[in-house]
């Protein structure tokens, strides 16, 4: 895996005097000379956790001039669990959740909007409980981040201290999620600051494509300063051929009580799905990812897709967001990539009935969402940035449940406390 430095095990000499001497006027750039030192007050080096696309807790609050259906509340006088809320996606109540949660496109303004009457926010920035577990009853349908932090927490760390969550309103792509980036940078500042040691950045999923957004708007001075190791899990650094079918007929996740047609258009109006659309960086030109009973469409035919399903508005989604980490730049901090291959993953759909029914998939590698080929493009940081580039390959280990196993968790342990 290469070297890691330690954060508190063996302190240097230097550093020791650094503490002993210095520490009644650490501040500035005494603060960063001690960082340089690799080593920290505390025995741990905060951590922070970047979420994926449906990978925390949302919450609405209901003024609504009209309702779908009349089981559907109007007006509720406090904020309650949109997602993941298993009770809202059962028949006839679907149709409400798809109201509340579906945004608006704006053409003049580039932006997203929620429905009238409907405020979505995210709870629990800065904590851990809304990434843990998805569905606030904690069922195991709901585990995400919970393995992670639970062991991280038997390792000496405290919930909402030194690791923290960041969620974010993952509908959006980070064009429309200004202020989550100011409070995530305000975040790792805090954590470092108090713990005299730069942070660990763990991140899943699209997450990942946050944190290299967020880490190429940053300067090579406060990488340096504040960034220990970024931890990238099943990322889909070039896309997901997956994401195509979502946007054409949806995708109801074989959740045999949901229509995929019905949820498509919520689907749809989730300005990240577009956004995580196969990139031409990476993808063949010539590799088909739709094929109908007409037309073949490729990374080079979206434009003519989005018009040929009537959907438009996915055309201008996917030119305001293709930019934000289309170059994939180097993140500019030690990167550890973790991805899960040998699990069957949809890399092409076959329609009969394009577009309105189910699709016959093609499947490839990867880990059953991401494709091995987008999973494995940090590989082209290597000797493209100063520091270390390491992957590792998990077999077998399927998208989500990658964070539950005892590979992830122990190398996690090494990136935090091992040489």
């Amino acid at each position: 895996m290469g070297e890691m430095v330690s954060c508190g095990l063996t302190i240097p000499v230097l550093f020791q005097l650094c503490l002993l001497f210095l520490a009644p006027y650490i501040n500035g750039r005494t603060f960063e000379n001690c960082l340089t030192g690799k080593s920290c007050r505390s025995e741990r080096p905060p951590v922070v956790l970047i979420p994926g696309d449906l990978g925390n807790q949302l919450e609405a609050k209901l003024d609504k001039p009209s309702v779908v259906h009349y089981i559907c509340y109007k007006k509720t006088d406090v904020y309650f669990t949109l997602w993941l809320n298993l009770e809202l996606l059962v028949p006839v109540a679907i149709d409400c959740w798809i109201d509340n949660i579906r945004l608006i496109y704006n053409r003049t303004t580039r932006q997203t909007e929620a429905p009238p009457g409907v405020d979505v926010r995210v709870p629990g920035f800065g904590q851990t409980f809304s990434l843990e577990y998805l569905d606030p009853s904690k069922r195991d349908v709901g585990m995400y981040f919970v393995t992670i932090v639970q062991s991280l927490v038997e390792w000496g760390y405290t919930r909402d201290d030194d690791v923290r969550g960041a969620p974010y309103d993952w509908r959006k792509a980070p064009n429309e999620n200004k202020a989550y980036f100011l409070s995530l940078q305000q975040m790792i500042e805090e954590m470092a600051e108090k713990a005299g040691c730069s942070v660990v950045l763990i991140a899943h999923s699209m997450g990942n494509m946050y944190t290299l957004y967020f880490l190429n708007h940053q300067p090579q001075a406060w990488k340096d300063r504040y960034i220990k190791a970024f931890v990238s899990l099943g990322a889909p650094w070039a896309g997901v051929a997956k994401t195509m079918r979502v946007v054409a007929s949806g995708d109801n996740n074989r959740i045999p009580v949901i229509s995929s047609l019905k949820i498509r258009s919520q689907q749809r109006s989730a300005v990240s799905t577009t956004w995580l659309f196969p990139y031409a960086h990476s993808w063949p030109a010539d590799q088909v990812l739709i094929q109908t009973p007409t037309t073949n469409y490729t990374v080079k035919d979206y434009q003519r897709f989005f018009k040929d399903i009537d959907f438009e508005d996915g055309w201008e989604m996917r030119q305001d967001t293709a930019p934000l980490v289309s170059a994939l730049e180097p993140p500019g901090v030690a990167i550890h990539c973790l991805y899960g291959s040998g699990v069957p993953t949809a890399e092409g759909f076959l329609y009969n009935n394009f577009p309105d029914t189910d699709p016959t998939l093609i499947l490839g590698d990867g880990d059953g969402t991401v494709n091995l080929l987008s999973a494995t493009q940090c590989k082209r940081w290597i000797g493209h940035q100063n520091q270390p580039v390491h992957m590792l390959e998990l077999e077998g280990n399927e998208h989500v449940a990658m964070l539950l196993n005892f590979t992830t968790v122990a190398y996690i342990k090494t990136v935090l406390f091992g040489p």
